[in-house]
């Protein structure tokens, strides 16, 4: 599955980044980093937890 941000409506909160640290990441000046766009096996149900914690439902999941 691919991973897809909207950063028109990420808040940079940082519940993404406490649930799936190895995908999200706030950069110094507090912006959303991405470290894959791709799921794996191993951080697949991480990626699930944060995209519905998100609470501007910024973070989406996509069917290749």
């Amino acid at each position: 599955m691919k991973i897809k941000v909207d950063f028109d409506l990420c808040e940079s909160n940082g519940l993404c980044e406490a649930m799936a640290p190895e995908v999200f990441e706030l950069d110094d000046d507090d912006f959303l980093q991405l470290h894959t766009e791709q799921t794996t096996a191993e951080n697949l149900d991480d990626v699930k937890r944060a995209a519905a914690a998100c609470p501007r439902a910024a973070i989406t999941l996509v069917e290749e």
